[in-house]
């Protein structure tokens, strides 16, 4: 029965997936809002002004034109603005995508392959026709060549082979890995005759032919990317892409840190600013262009899954390897007392790995969970069956006595006895608690030492190190690293990405995306779950179940989120009326008011 439905859920534009017939859009269960002659997506201005240059920020440093590889830190925005990809995503819809390098396509009837019709029309800036053989070439590559994560997102396809110019067909090794067809829609496509005679796999400062919106137009090694809108892109007329790509270029300039981003922005060097910082949000925009109302600041309402911040351990180290301390040192993170020192209290603890969605495991499992969980209740903690996860919570206070008093006997209960020199050691191996915390922002610093003075009460060594951002991207790649602060980010609709975040396969493979170092089967089997989920409340039930185990594993210790986008922008730049609550702060859509720049 689970076949069935997966097939009958299986639409296109309406169309049953029993069939084969051409079709210009595709989702993931059926859903598609849009009909087969819509003219723009509902949250973008279709009569926005074309023109102006956009001025951005990036912090650090860029060495690399590249970003599909493991090698170098890629410029900002590099491969949404330069690259094609066969459909694109909408902004609206938890998973549905639209005709744009494909015209259409092809479901088999078993969902055991999908084939896509190129446009005719579609060529590189170079005036080379975008072609059947450039979807196989960049699918090859990437498998052989690129990051670790793409072979993971596709090690389900089987094949892609081109049987002309412009037809593509991807065959599946599994019939029920139902949101194949989508992950290889969103495949950026590359130009195999640039890479001719050039190591795709080598970092480079040269600007590759372009199948997008824009090319780039001037570098500045490590200091600043302009991009040019391409006039004649053949994709400027396609429905997907009205109201969008509004400038006619757009720059990052490169700051070293967020305070000099921040001083950079009040002066006028750059246009919008995306503030992460809470402190910053409340007490540093008192600047005259803000003031005046030269820059407009805005709360914009978030809807979509914020994933999980946290304290991320690396279980490759020794020191974390027992659950019982991962457990313990949750209680030296005073959270109530901190956002409130630090964020106003505008902050909230986040407590699940799919937060701000309705995938995020809440009170018990559910009939629809308990069958994914329990043939698996030896291998997962019991808690997982009995307990709703929630992490430590204290007054607010700063008096964090009574927690620290609870990790420190969950400290005792595993073996470690304070030594002379206070810092526990496990009384028959000999393993001290101490760690490194590293990160390549300086502004956690705040957060992270009272966290550390309470580690150092309950008989914990740990230190926290800023290190420069292209190291630390190289540490991390390499795992190289006790413990760091990281986002593990999450959409609606999660998938075949989630093996790179958890799985074993990737937990010793460099580059990957499993910083955790999480070699669990029964994780393995619930994502294999979730990816073979037939119905939305499948996927549901599926993530939350996952979302349990990762939980109650005591693999991070939660920071937190905040459910609204704090934008700030100058007045010379707008956005349309009806933003998208899950990405307002796309700019694809915002444009230059009367040129003004």
């Amino acid at each position: 029965m689970k076949t069935l439905a997966l097939f009958v859920s299986f639409t296109l534009l309406g169309y049953s997936a029993l069939g084969a017939s051409p079709q210009p859009a595709i989702s993931l269960y059926g859903d598609i809002k849009y009909p087969a002659d819509f003219k723009h997506f509902d949250y973008v201005n279709p009569n926005a002004p074309q023109g102006g240059e956009l001025k951005l920020s990036s912090i650090g440093t860029f060495d690399n034109l590249n970003p599909y590889i493991i090698k170098g830190q890629p410029a900002a925005s590099v491969d949404s603005l330069t690259n094609i990809t066969l459909m694109v995503q909408s902004y609206d819809e938890p998973f549905s995508m639209y005709a744009e390098l494909a015209e259409t396509v092809e479901h088999a009837s078993d969902n055991s392959s999908i084939t896509f019709n190129l446009n005719p029309k579609a060529f590189w800036d170079d005036g080379n026709p975008i072609t059947a053989g450039d979807v196989v070439w960049t699918f090859n590559t990437l498998q052989k060549e690129g990051m670790p994560f793409y072979r993971a997102y596709y090690s389900d396809v089987a094949e892609a082979k081109a049987e002309n110019d412009k037809r593509v067909t991807f065959t599946f090794k599994t019939k029920t890995n139902r949101e194949l067809p989508l992950i290889i829609a969103q495949m950026p496509i590359l130009p195999q005759h640039y890479w001719t005679n050039k190591k795709f796999a080598e970092t480079t400062l040269e600007p590759p032919a372009s199948g997008g919106p824009y090319k780039i137009s001037n570098v500045v090694a490590g200091r600043s990317i302009t991009y040019s809108k391409n006039k004649d892109w053949w994709g400027n007329s396609l429905p997907v892409n009205k109201g969008r790509y509004n400038f006619d270029k757009i720059t990052f300039t490169y700051y070293k840190d967020q305070n000099v981003v921040l001083e950079a922005f009040f002066a006028g060097e750059y246009d919008v600013q995306q503030e992460s910082v809470a402190k910053l949000w409340q007490t540093a925009y008192n600047a005259p262009p803000v003031l005046d109302g030269r820059i407009i600041k805005r709360e914009i309402e978030n809807k979509q899954p914020v994933g999980m911040q946290a304290f991320i351990y690396n279980t490759r180290r020794p020191v974390f390897q027992d659950v019982e301390v991962r457990k313990a040192l949750s209680y030296a993170f005073d959270f109530d007392w901190e956002n409130k020192q630090f964020a106003f209290g505008t902050y909230k603890r986040t407590r699940s790995f799919f937060e701000n969605s309705e995938l995020a495991a809440t009170g018990l499992p559910s009939d629809k969970e308990l069958v994914l969980l329990n043939p698996l209740k030896d291998k997962i903690p019991a808690d997982v069956f009995t307990t709703e996860f929630n992490p430590p919570k204290t007054d607010g206070s700063g008096n964090n006595r009574a927690n620290l008093k609870i990790g420190s006997d969950i400290l005792e209960a595993a073996g470690y006895k304070v030594s002379q020199d206070g810092i526990r050691v496990h009384e028959k191996t000999g393993q001290r608690l101490e760690f490194q915390m590293a990160d390549a922002n300086p502004a956690l610093e705040r957060w992270v030492l009272p966290f550390i003075q309470n580690l150092r009460k309950m008989g914990v060594d740990a230190k926290f190190r800023v290190i420069d951002s292209t190291q630390y991207i190289n540490r991390m790649q390499n795992f190289d690293f006790d413990m760091t602060i990281s986002v593990i980010g999450q959409s609606d609709s999660p998938g075949n990405e989630q093996r790179e975040y958890w799985t074993s396969a990737k937990a010793d493979i460099v580059g990957s995306r499993n910083y955790i170092g999480i070699k669990n089967p029964a994780i393995d089997t619930l994502v294999d779950n979730l990816i073979g989920s037939a119905t939305r409340a499948d996927l549901v039930a599926s993530t939350r179940a996952l979302d349990r185990v990762l939980q109650w594993n005591h693999y991070v210790i939660p920071n937190w989120h905040y459910n609204k986008w704090r934008m700030a922008w100058w007045s010379h730049i707008e956005h349309p009326e009806n933003l998208s609550g899950m990405t307002p702060a796309v700019l694809d859509t915002w444009w230059m008011k009367d040129n003004k720049r």
